[in-house]
Order: structure tokens, then C-alpha cells, then sequence
């Protein structure tokens, strides 16, 4: 008798039907000893994506096994089975193809295997509906997590991977041994605890893919942030003269007890000298005399590229860099504080982000439209031209460069000190160094989303390393500070490569780098305070470059701080705080100032 097609279907179908008890038992069992090895042995990355593609072509073994139980979704899974065991067998053959491409395998393994296990959820019985689904559901969850956190996939969702095998393979010998006839298409039990028992199973697996993919949408995503509204818009006229107050507002968000606040908004100057306009803030205390009030000009550190980061728009304005010593010379000690938010934070443009030249000009705009202040709000409130300059981390560097621009620039105003702490001063040396950091990442990338328009020549976004493009569009919309920190840093963390590579470092791109670095003269008495525990801005390189500019014969007084870190340097409890403070007043009292280029501690 022939052998047709039907007969020889029908003989394939009984060999695998009667294969399939002893082979799933095999696979849940491969599938937990996989989950095992995920969850619990210390594992290298390299190990952790073989036995991660393990896991995927068992996963891959297990449907193709089940597709002649459902005639309906044979298709479906042979064709779905096949794709998990590709998958999964080029994660085993090259382990080290980086952690972007193997997230991206285990992300589509993930989703694939989702997929088939709703249409097969949907096409079973009524009493395994449910649970099938709630599975199938959380299984996509965690796919669709895996590929917003490429870099932390292997390493931290291992255990989520190694959760989803353990299940799996659970599962697997559960049905195996709760069938009614070994070799015969399983049939759901109709006992009401293991319906329950595999229902409550797979809800608890979906709460938990559903609070992973939760978490991840609320860290990436961000805080939303106000954006700028009309104030912040050029008058149709604008003043061609740089540090003209063009419109004030009061502000209430934020400002300290006992201080009274406005927004400004001034006419500067773009890093190619054209006519800009920024915008910023002035605090006084609400208890004052008929003298000027003594004017502390602040530069502040990184908050962003984006408009809706300016430090005005915030709902703690006052709060970068050593807040509280700010509050305190304002409130207790009767000085005016004004901060620029630099061009393209607030106001139109690109932001000059760590362009020493241009956040200086818009610090001493900042201040020259401070004197315009008493006149143009109606409040009398008038200030010195005499200034002490203040700066944390980018506002270090600028309070470095407002001292050393402020002669040539606004020769009107007298700088009497320049404090900068944690400052970037050498802006190139920290490049290298923070290169493969989360936080340098983040650094580098609002570099490259403002240097690439400020210096066209560069082309610095053809230039990124492969892979770290998207990771700088996303960056470059998040600001750093309040909560959009910790979402800042962690897509940092997302970036598989340094951002820049060597040879960039190497060419122009160096060179502009190394422009930005503060050199003096500095016409007052310079403090610089830096922490000894900062892995951002390293305590060797600022040494290195205060010991560079004593020999050339700037004198400095160089404080650090033993275990402060880049933030903890101008906490409300750092001992800096009150020195700060005193510092100042001791320049504006025309008090000896006291360097120690002499002998500059380590």
C-alpha cells in the first residue's frame, strides 16, 4: 500500500505525540537547571548570554513539541519554535557580540514566545484561558522591558530571565505529569485548586512584569517639567547692547524665607559674539536698608540642554550648587544674588554647554543687567557694581571664566573674589576620564547635542561611536536636576560605548576642548574647594590643575574635603558651607587673602 502525504502526517504526528512526554520532561527540566544557573551562580556577562540562549532554544524546543497538541496553531508554532531556537543558538554562538544586540535577541525571544503563547491561550479551553493569557501577557511585558535597558538586560534582568525559564519549565513538567494519558494530547484538569493554583501562578507573574515595566516607563521617562512661556520670548525690539534687562517677574516657586525673588530676562551675546538674549534670576532679602546691596553674581552647574531646564523654570531655583550658603548670605547677611540661566535654558538657541567664553559673558550680563534692576521693576532695590563670583561643577569653569573675561568684557564691574567649586576646569582631562562613566556619558552627550550646532566644522554626530547616537537624542531631552537626574544617568548607563571615540578626542574635537580650560589671569583671590571622594570631576586632575596655574603664577587657595563626593562638596552639611560664606564676606571686607600654592594639599 503508497504512502501518501496524509498517511505519512499521520505517522510523523504519532512518532512525535509519543516522543513528546519523555522530551518535555527533558526541556522543563534543562529550562529549571538553566533558570538555576541564571538566578544563582556567578555567572560573567559572556556566560550569562550562553546560558541565556540555552534557555531561549529550550524555550524554542518546548513549542515546536506542543504544536501537534493544537492543530489549530501547528503552523503557528513551528514557525514560531524555529525562530526561538535561531535566536537562541546565536546568542550561544557568539556570546560576545555586546550587550545591545544580545538584549535585542533576548527582547525578541521574549516577544516571540509571548505572542504564540496568547493565540495559543486563546484557542484552548475555557479553564486554561485565563491563566494562558495572564503568562502570555507578562512574558510580552518583560520582552518589551528588556529593550529599554540593553546594557543592564544581561546583567540585571538575568534574574528576571532566569524568573521566566523556572516558570516555564514549571509548567512544563506540570503538564506532563498531570496529563490523563502519557502520549495523548493534554486535556486541562478540572480540579478547581489547580485551575486556581495556575491562574494565581501566572497573575503573580504578571504583577510582577507589569511593576518592572511600570518602573522602567516612570525612571526613563523622566519628570515633566514646565516650558517656557511667554516672558521668556524676544521683544520684537531687542536692545543691541549686551546686559540690557529687557523684563522682570516676580517669582514665589522656591525662593528662600526672608528673600524676595524675580525672573529676568537680558540681552547677551552667542559664543560667535552675535546678539542673544537670556534669561535668569535675582534674590534679595526681604529686610533691607538704602545702601546697594553687596551682589554676589552666581554661575550655575549642569542642569541640562534643553529650554524647560533652566534653573528659573524650577521649582527650586535657588537650590544648585551651595544653595544654602546662598540663602544664608541673602538672608542673613543682606546681599543680592542674581544667576544667569545661560542662552537655550529659558530662551531661544543652543545651549554654549561648558563653553567657558559664553556662560561667562552671560554671568556678567546677568550682573550688568542687575544694576538696571531697582529702576526697571519699580522696586528701587539697587546693587554694587562690585561682585564676588560663585560656581559648582560647568558653574566652577564659568566662575573661572567670568574672572578671567570680566577686565575686557564689563570693565564697569569689580570682581573682588571667584569661588569654584568641584569645577571643570580641565574640560579635555575629564573627558577622558569620565568617558566610559554613566555620569561622563550623560556629560558627553549634552557635548555632543550642543557642540554638533555651536561648531558645525566638528560634525560630531557623524562621529559618535556606533550605538550611542539614540542614547544622546533621548539624553539631550532630559534635564539634571530634580528627579530627571536619576533618568539622565541611568539612559547613560544604557549607552553600550564611550560617546566619543579616541581618534575625535585625538583631532579638532580635542583641541576645542582643551580651549575651554580656564588659564587666568584672574584680577581677585581665587578658592577652589574640591572633594576627595568625586568620581565625576577627579580629585588628581584638579590638583594638577591648580599646581599648573601656581607655577604660572595665579595664587590659589586650594581647600579639599575628605569623602565628599561632586554633591555632598556643597551639601547644607558640608563643612564648606559656612567657609564659603565667611570667605566671601572676608573679600568684600578687603580682608588678606590666603593662598596655599605654596603647600597644596593632596
Amino acid at each position: 500500500m503508497p504512502i501518501t502525504t496524509s498517511s505519512l502526517k499521520h505517522r510523523v504526528l504519532s512518532a512525535t505525540a509519543r516522543l513528546a512526554p519523555p522530551a518535555r520532561l527533558l526541556t522543563g527540566a534543562s529550562a529549571l537547571a538553566l533558570a538555576a544557573l541564571l538566578i544563582f551562580a556567578p555567572l560573567t556577562v559572556h556566560r550569562v548570554a550562553l546560558v541565556t540562549g540555552l534557555g531561549i532554544v529550550v524555550a524554542g524546543v518546548v513549542t515546536l513539541l506542543r504544536a501537534p497538541d493544537r492543530p489549530t496553531s501547528t503552523a503557528l508554532g513551528r514557525w514560531a519554535g524555529g525562530l526561538l531556537v535561531a535566536l537562541g543558538a546565536v546568542m550561544v554562538l557568539w556570546p560576545n557580540a555586546g550587550a545591545p544586540w544580545l538584549a535585542f535577541l533576548v527582547g525578541a525571544a521574549l516577544l516571540v514566545h509571548g505572542a504564540v503563547s496568547a493565540v495559543e491561550a486563546l484557542r484552548s479551553g475555557a479553564d486554561l484561558r485565563v491563566a494562558g493569557l495572564l503568562a502570555a501577557v507578562a512574558t510580552l511585558l518583560v520582552g518589551a522591558v528588556t529593550f529599554s535597558w540593553p546594557v543592564l538586560t544581561l546583567s540585571v534582568f538575568r534574574f528576571a530571565v532566569g524568573g521566566w525559564l523556572a516558570f516555564l519549565g514549571l509548567q512544563i513538567l506540570l503538564s506532563v505529569v498531570l496529563r490523563r494519558v502519557p502520549g495523548t494530547p493534554a486535556k486541562a484538569s478540572s480540579g478547581p485548586i489547580r485551575r486556581w493554583t495556575r491562574t494565581i501562578a501566572a497573575a503573580l507573574a504578571l504583577l510582577l512584569a507589569a511593576a518592572a515595566a511600570a518602573g522602567s516607563a516612570f525612571i526613563l521617562g523622566g519628570s515633566p517639567l514646565p516650558e517656557p512661556d511667554a516672558f521668556y520670548a524676544a521683544p520684537e525690539r531687542l536692545p543691541s547692547q549686551p546686559g540690557q534687562l529687557v523684563r522682570t517677574e516676580p517669582l514665589t516657586t522656591g525662593v528662600p524665607e526672608g528673600a524676595e525673588a524675580w525672573k529676568i530676562l537680558f540681552t547677551t551675546t552667542h559664543p560667535d559674539g552675535s546678539p542673544a538674549i537670556s534669561s535668569g534670576t535675582i534674590v534679595v532679602p526681604q529686610k533691607r536698608g538704602a545702601n546697594p546691596l553687596p551682589l554676589l553674581s552666581v554661575s550655575h552647574g549642569t542642569t541640562g540642554v534643553a529650554a524647560k531646564c533652566a534653573p528659573s523654570l524650577s521649582a527650586t531655583p535657588f537650590a544648585d550648587g551651595a544653595g544654602t550658603a546662598l540663602e544664608e548670605i541673602v538672608t542673613k547677611h543682606g546681599w543680592a544674588a542674581v544667576t544667569a540661566d545661560y542662552i537655550g535654558l529659558g530662551t531661544a538657541g543652543t545651549h554654549p554647554y561648558l563653553i567657558g567664553d559664553a556662560e561667562a559673558r552671560n554671568v556678567l550680563d546677568a550682573s550688568r543687567a542687575a544694576q538696571q534692576f531697582g529702576e526697571a521693576s519699580g522696586t528701587g532695590i539697587d546693587v554694587t557694581t562690585r561682585t564676588v563670583v560663585w560656581g559648582h561643577s560647568q558653574g566652577g569653569q564659568g566662575a573661572l571664566w567670568t574672572g578671567q573675561i570680566a577686565r575686557d568684557y564689563a570693565p564697569e564691574l569689580e570682581v573682588e573674589g571667584i569661588a569654584a567649586f568641584a569645577p571643570a576646569a580641565d574640560l579635555y582631562g575629564l573627558a577622558n576620564a569620565d568617558k566610559n562613566s554613566a555620569p561622563g556619558k550623560t556629560v558627553s552627550a549634552y557635548i555632543a547635542a550642543t557642540w554638533n550646532t555651536i561648531y558645525p566644522e566638528l560634525e560630531l554626530r557623524r562621529h559618535l561611536t556606533p550605538g550611542s547616537a539614540g542614547g544622546v537624542r533621548k539624553i539631550q531631552n532630559l534635564c539634571f536636576n530634580g528627579s530627571d537626574v536619576l533618568s539622565a544617568i541611568l539612559y547613560g548607563t544604557q549607552v553600550p560605548n564611550q560617546i566619543f571615540p579616541d581618534r575625535l578626542l585625538e583631532g579638532d574635537f580635542g583641541e576645542k576642548l582643551k580651549e575651554q580650560e580656564p588659564k587666568g589671569p584672574f584680577p581677585s583671590p581665587v578658592l577652589v574647594a574640591q572633594g576627595l571622594a568625586d568620581p565625576l570631576v577627579k580629585p588628581n586632575m584638579q590638583h594638577d590643575w591648580v599646581e599648573g596655574r601656581c607655577n604660572a603664577g595665579e595664587q590659589i587657595d586650594y581647600r579639599t574635603y575628605p569623602g565628599l563626593d561632586h554633591n555632598s562638596l556643597v551639601a547644607a552639611d558640608s563643612p564648606l558651607t559656612p567657609q564659603i560664606v565667611q570667605w566671601t564676606l572676608d573679600r568684600w571686607a578687603g580682608d588678606a587673602p590666603t593662598p596655599n600654592c605654596q603647600d597644596l594639599p593632596q
